[in-house]
């Protein structure tokens, strides 16, 4: 569907009276033949934008299926990135009264003066302005006129002074029931406000220092303070960006819980990246839960949970999402504690341990990164959370034992709901080498020669690992836990040993831990069973050593046609990047790929080919050895003015990734992209399902 409504207007013949059923029938079935409901779905899938100001323009039956109420009471323009403001603007002119929820989300690119137009869609519910340039008094006017607003996301920026918000504003807060807030000022922003909460999601983006290295202060301005109880809230969710003052900030919001515990609380959740230490305002609420509330989901800062018997005390009312995070829980506690033995937890969806590198044993204190799981603790836990649908065991090692029937693999095939998952990569290794496996495919892309050297031979004549039924079929547990997935839609394969690179406010790592000794024997076929993943979506592979030619990515490139995001990391030997002519046969075959992220040892990055990529809009590149002269490439600007015009979105940063300057430059990087690409890291189970949006 193109985005000048073109190819719609081939199809309609410029005939406004052609009845469906009778046109074009010479060449075939028309496409305005199919029934309505089809043709709704089928316009569904088309940014609003080019649904309203190009597809509706075609011919009279199009332009009342555009304006279908299942087209236009829900208006998504985040990663929209053609939405320019003109288009923006005349979207709203002409179908804003009918708006009932409207997500900006990461329009970054949109001036406030544009964002303002929210006011004239005076229907609206819901709206996210998340990434939106906005000021108070803007603010101020655009909510004054959304009296039926009940769920609002905003950006509290620093210069955000909630005097000057007006009476109507602060009448239409008080109705508004979810709220979701990105705070990169220390404020309570609108909190006080809105005094009818039921759910509230703080995001904590504060710096420590300003551009100027001024160290910034934790405490909020006088009178700010004066928040109300929230009676009626229901889930409370913080997530905090490295450094001290998020932590300052968000204990001010957590000490007016603590006062009184909303008795309707279900869901408690707050990730802190490292340590963050009990104070006694937090000590009391949580004592205060475990009394009064009965949760769902739950998420605590690992070192409230380490060592503590707060598990025991803690009551849950048909839990869907637990996180423990980077917790020393050990496989007993988690047991006993959470499962309770290995009761039915059949509502339990999401489920994250990564980094809990003693959840599979059962003691904590005498556990080696070497020592086996305890194959137990893994069949009770996937006999009780049998519906699991999201799962992180990342960051640890997990080595399975010999043993028919006790692999973490096989033990893991029995999740047949799992959409998305989350392993180690040394937890995939058979446990011993064995005489029925298949063999490893032959090296046909590129052959080594020397140090870093390569042949390019070409994919064509390379069959597929799995194409032809008469041979038989691969049979490590890696392949076998795959099959029994056929609907897994994101897979993350990370060394145990992986620590990303990218900074966040901290300078960037020089050093890394090598892989684990068991990742040895996880290769190319093993990455090549993935194939087998038909509603594969987005795919991660870090810090796989014996990963040569990469063979197994063009399988995945051929067979996952539904591939969305793609990350790869320090795949193969330090210093040998030889799968770089794969990686480039592979992406011709991804049609449908959005977000590509590359860690390459060396100069395999610039070696990769892949085919013209004609609408990029976010490039980063991180080089690891230094540029000359100044630290910003002329590439930077070289793409800016050449594309600038044409895609508004467009966003370039080419720097190095040792220079002192970096974290600077990471500042300037859309919190949309820097979360979603820039940032290396494990997602699966990172939030519970259906937060917000």
């Amino acid at each position: 569907l193109g985005s000048s409504g073109q190819r719609w207007r081939d199809i309609s013949n410029d005939d406004d009276d052609m009845h469906p059923a009778a046109a074009g029938m010479a060449d075939g079935v028309h496409l305005l033949g199919f029934s309505d409901e089809i043709l709704l779905h089928i316009l569904s899938h088309v940014p609003s934008t080019d649904l309203i100001l190009n597809v509706r323009r075609t011919c009279r039956k199009l332009a009342a299926l555009c304006l279908d109420k299942s087209l236009i009471h829900t208006v998504l323009l985040q990663k929209d990135y053609q939405a320019s403001e003109d288009k923006v603007r005349q979207l709203v002119k002409e179908i804003g009264r009918e708006i009932q929820q409207l997500s900006m989300a990461g329009c970054y690119w949109l001036p406030g003066s544009t964002v303002e137009h929210v006011a004239r869609c005076r229907s609206l519910v819901k709206v996210n302005l998340s990434g939106c340039h906005l000021t108070s008094l803007r603010l101020s006017k655009m909510l004054s006129a959304l009296q039926h607003l009940r769920s609002l996301a905003i950006d509290v920026s620093p210069g955000f002074d909630a005097s000057q918000l007006s009476s109507e504003c602060k009448a239409t807060l008080s109705r508004v029931r979810e709220l979701k807030q990105t705070l990169f000022t220390p404020s309570y922003g609108v909190v006080p406000c809105c005094t009818s909460l039921e759910k509230l999601l703080l995001y904590f983006e504060i710096l420590d220092r300003t551009r100027e290295g001024a160290i910034l202060s934790g405490q909020l301005m006088v009178g700010q303070s004066n928040v109300p109880h929230y009676q009626n809230l229901r889930v409370f969710y913080a997530r905090l960006a490295p450094g001290y003052i998020n932590q300052e900030v968000v204990r001010l919001y957590l000490a007016v819980l603590s006062d009184r515990t909303p008795q309707n609380l279900h869901a408690f959740l707050i990730s802190v990246p490292g340590s963050f230490a009990e104070s006694g305002a937090t000590k009391n609420l949580l004592d205060s839960m475990a009394r009064n509330v009965a949760l769902d989901a739950l998420q605590l800062p690992k070192s409230w949970l380490n060592g503590s018997s707060l598990l025991q005390h803690m009551k849950f009312n048909n839990p869907f999402y637990f996180s423990f995070s980077g917790c020393t829980l050990s496989g007993g506690p988690l047991i006993q504690q959470v499962i309770n033995g290995g009761k039915d937890l059949r509502s339990v969806a999401s489920l994250n341990l990564s980094g809990c590198v003693h959840c599979l044993s059962p003691d904590s204190l005498l556990r080696k990164a070497e020592d086996d799981i305890d194959s137990s603790i893994l069949e009770t836990l996937v006999a009780s959370c049998c519906n699991l649908r999201h799962l992180n065991l990342s960051a640890a090692h997990h080595h399975s034992s010999e043993g028919l029937g006790r692999h973490l693999c096989q033990l893991l095939a029995r999740l047949r709901h799992l959409r998305s998952l989350s392993l180690p990569v040394c937890s995939v290794a058979d446990s011993a080498p064995r005489a029925d496996r298949a063999p490893a495919q032959p090296a046909m892309h590129a052959v080594p020669r020397g140090f870093g050297k390569k042949v390019r031979v070409g994919v064509q004549s390379c069959p597929s690992p799995f194409s032809g039924q008469a041979g038989p079929q691969p049979s490590s547990v890696f392949w076998s836990l795959l099959k029994n997935l056929p609907f897994l839609e994101h897979l993350e394969l990370i060394g145990s040993n992986f620590s990303s690179a990218m900074p966040r406010n901290e300078p960037a790592i020089r050093n890394s831990l090598p892989p684990c000794s068991r990742a040895q024997s996880v290769g190319d076929s093993e990455v090549a069973a993935i194939g087998q993943l038909a509603f594969l979506r987005h795919l991660t592979l870090a810090q796989l050593p014996s990963v040569l030619t990469g063979s197994g990515l063009v399988s995945i490139g051929l067979q996952c046609q539904q591939l969305r995001s793609l990350s790869l990391a320090n795949l193969g030997m330090m210093g040998k990047v030889v799968y770089m002519p794969a990686l480039s046969d592979m992406l011709k075959h991804c049609k449908r790929l959005r977000d590509l992220r590359l860690v390459a040892w060396g100069w395999g990055l610039w070696e990769c080919r892949p085919p013209a990529i004609c609408h990029v809009v976010k490039c980063v590149l991180f080089p690891s050895i230094p540029l000359r002269g100044h630290p910003r490439h002329p590439l930077t600007a070289c793409l800016w003015f050449s594309f600038q015009a044409e895609r508004p979105a467009l966003n370039v940063v080419v720097f190095p990734l040792l220079h002192e300057g970096l974290t600077d430059v990471i500042r300037d990087v859309p919190l949309l992209h820097l979360d979603e690409v820039t940032l290396f890291k494990s997602r699966v189970a990172e939030e519970p399902p259906n937060l917000w949006w």
